[in-house]
């Protein structure tokens, strides 16, 4: 048998990803797109119920408080990813709530001052008014990092190598908010994950009217067959006896969201009361708005990817960070007690339906922001159980993470150097988080506990998140480990081309701000 030739062993690297359907910039009939708009829509719909369902029983708020909190988050989320869409980064990215910010809030929600207050509704509204305060002060981190260009500036230490860990565990990072609450309530999550992966890639080649419809809707439709399902077992009494955390996670009736919702309700800018404002809260804030930039970095990376974009430039990056600073101002503005960052869920979805198109995530946004404000029609939305939404991360998470995989194609992974590199920061991106967020378990309180609470919120927040952990320990390796006579190895001849705006033809198409902008905010 004859020698295999070189092109038939490996695969040449590409920049680009193959076989999407609609590039960043090419759309799907209106019709086609404002389908899955919703569909983004339904999806943003997990962490924005999640977040404030954990946080507002905590500060004392009832069941009509955690619907005005659901709604103000959709509200700013769907602004957020319109700012984002059309003047920051301009990759189809969701800008949603973020679960880094949950050690400094809860930090915040057990302060000795706030938890003294015996009524429950006052003891809600100072906290959320701290938490304002504190989200208010700490969106300047991002949005002086943003438009100085020091995130730019920054972003030129980063290589393809360096990225590899990053990216990959922003999806890989999240592991714990997939099986494990599948596990919760096996009967509607299994079934959930079998339904999703068999319509978006077994039956994918199933055509109505020249469309893969169950590729392309393959969550709305499982979304709906098991949202059904789960309300018909609520319904016939299944789990009438069982236990409560059962229920929490099974039931379609548990979260009393419809119920307590207003008809018609517009979220507007302190609506919750002046902010309140404490050095110690605003400190641990920083923490997460540092993770929130990290995280967002990597999953804008990843976005790029499956938009079928080039890798954005250096001062697009760091224009889209100034701009999520100004959606985390927002957060604060209007209490959405939590910050903002790059939905990674959505970033999975551009994969499994193929379609990376910018102007289906702008319909979402629009999704958002209308049922927002139509507090009965949006609840009946949010009171999908969580677990079917934690199934459908198994796919989207994995998919995320498998973008920064691709990454190794542009590096020379016959290296030792480079193997010991994404080695050692996976390895300690997954551990170190693992170690930080078992001790909390166990001690309720994170392993940095000193007398000094805002410090150690800020150690406990920066090193629970697997990505800003990755990022420490590959750049720092990547950077330091015989890196001038590595450059090719690590895929800077690649990766060069995409830091200036016109190092690259493409970019000027994909990231030219609209409406002629480009004129008083040229690229550098």
């Amino acid at each position: 048998m004859a020698a295999p030739k070189p092109e038939e062993i490996s695969h040449p690297a590409m920049d680009q990803l193959q076989g999407l359907e609609y590039c960043i910039d090419s759309n799907p009939s209106w019709g086609e797109a404002i389908a899955l708009g919703f569909q983004h829509y339904i999806l943003a719909l997990g962490t924005a119920v999640m977040i404030p369902s954990f946080l507002v029983p905590l500060m004392g708020g009832d069941d009509g408080d955690k619907v005005r909190v659901v709604q103000t988050l959709l509200f700013i989320q769907g602004i957020n990813t319109l700012l984002q869409t059309l003047f920051g980064t301009r990759l189809p990215t969701v800008i949603g709530g973020s679960y880094a910010f949950m050690v400094p809030i809860i930090s915040i929600i057990h302060d000795s001052r706030l938890m003294k207050i015996e009524d429950n509704h006052v003891r809600f509204l100072d906290t959320m008014k701290a938490v304002q305060g504190a989200l208010i002060v700490a969106s300047s981190i991002q949005i002086v990092l943003g438009y100085s260009q020091i995130w730019a500036i920054c972003s030129r230490f980063f290589s393809p190598l360096g990225m590899v860990p990053v990216i990959s565990l922003v999806g890989f990072g999240l592991f714990d908010r997939g099986f494990p609450v599948v596990g919760k309530c096996v009967e509607i999550g299994i079934p959930m994950l079998i339904l999703f992966v068999a319509f978006s890639q077994y039956l994918k080649n199933f055509h109505a009217r020249q469309v893969p419809v169950l590729e392309r809707f393959a969550l709305l439709i499982s979304v709906t067959m098991i949202w059904a399902y789960a309300h018909l077992l609520t319904a016939s009494g299944a789990y009438r006896h069982r236990p409560d955390i059962t229920q929490v996670n099974c039931r379609t009736d548990r979260a009393n969201l419809i119920s307590s919702a207003p008809w018609i309700k517009v979220p507007y800018p302190l609506q919750w009361g002046a902010p309140t404002f404490d050095a110690g809260h605003a400190f641990g804030m920083m923490a997460a708005v540092l993770v929130s930039l990290i995280e967002s970095t990597g999953a804008y990376k990843a976005a790029s990817r499956l938009a079928s974009a080039t890798i954005p430039p250096a001062h697009v990056l760091s224009r889209g960070i100034g701009w999520q600073g100004i959606g985390i101002l927002l957060n604060g503005l209007f209490g959405t007690l939590t910050g903002s960052t790059v939905s990674i869920e959505n970033v999975g979805l551009l994969g499994s339906t193929r379609v990376g198109s910018r102007r289906v995530i702008q319909i979402s946004a629009g999704f958002m922001i209308f049922f927002s404000m139509l507090g009965k029609f949006g609840a009946l939305f949010a009171s999908i159980p969580f677990t079917i939404f934690a199934a459908a991360y198994c796919v989207l998470f994995g998919l995320v993470a498998s973008v920064g995989l691709s990454l190794l194609q542009f590096t020379n992974m016959n290296s030792m150097r480079n193997l010991f590199i994404v080695g050692v920061a996976l390895f300690l991106g997954l551990s170190v988080p693992q170690y930080f967020r078992g001790y909390t378990l166990k001690a309720l309180h994170g392993p940095a506990h000193t007398k000094a609470g805002w410090f150690d919120d800020f150690l406990n927040t920066i090193f629970s998140s697997s990505p800003t952990v990755a990022l420490f320990v590959a750049v720092f390796l990547d950077n330091t480990l015989e890196y001038k006579d590595s450059a090719r190895d690590r895929g800077m001849p690649w990766w060069v081309k995409f830091r200036q705006f016109k190092g690259d033809s493409r970019n000027e198409e994909f990231y030219t701000l609209p409406f002629s902008l480009n004129r008083f905010f040229p690229p550098s």
